[in-house]
């Protein structure tokens, strides 16, 4: 009746039925329910591309970056600001990937984490709400957001600039963006590929697929 376009339809719903929620939170999709400010975000459930990828880049990450530096990457947390550590279940966002210095290793309380990682990473799929989270992260001081689109795999590095705003950072003539805070870099060759290596360093370079 209403053709594809039902397809992409968001709905806001004042007051969540308590069965709806109780069906919702026995369902697998609810493991990437967001609060924000109690307000509750449905996104869908990332299809298996977006899952593989951030399970490639998961590994990478671990292997090359956190191990050699005595560093941690964590997968889907429940990332909440220090002000809402004891309400954190009515405000808190999921990005795909964390990355944390020792430093920052009190932030992480098993169940959230409470405090701002060195860098947040999120796999962008079409119509979700990965920008709408900046000024979240923003608050909380990330030092960098990665954003990756799902299907391209082109990488988006941003930083902080005057604490309160992310500015998209330039890749060098050779087509290599630079993570200033972890040393991590990436380059698309081709649509669907990106590379990647820590420093410069030629033998951590490997292709991140599926």
């Amino acid at each position: 009746m209403f053709g594809r376009e039902v397809l992409h339809m968001q709905a806001v719903i004042a007051n969540m039925p308590p069965k709806w929620l109780a069906e919702r939170q026995n369902s697998e999709a609810a493991q990437w329910d967001e609060m924000w400010n109690g307000v509750l975000h449905m996104p869908p459930m990332p299809n298996r591309i977006h899952q593989r990828f951030g399970r490639n880049l998961l590994i990478y990450l671990h292997t090359y970056w956190a191990i050699p530096r005595g560093c941690q990457v964590d997968q889907e947390v429940n990332l909440t600001t220090p002000e809402d550590e004891a309400r954190w279940r009515f405000n808190y966002r999921i990005p795909d990937l964390v990355l944390l210095t020792p430093d920052r290793f009190h932030f992480d309380k098993v169940e959230y984490m409470a405090g701002a990682p060195l860098v947040v990473i999120e796999i962008r799929s079409p119509r979700d709400e990965t920008f709408e989270k900046f000024p979240f992260y923003a608050g909380l001081s990330v030092p960098e957001v990665w954003v990756f689109d799902r299907d391209s795999r082109e990488p988006e590095l941003y930083r902080l600039a005057d604490g309160s705003e992310y500015k998209l950072l330039e890749p060098t003539a050779d087509g290599w963006v630079r993570s200033p805070a972890s040393g991590v870099e990436f380059r698309q060759a081709l649509p669907g590929k990106v590379w990647t290596r820590i420093d410069g360093d030629e033998t951590t370079l490997k292709e991140l697929d599926m």
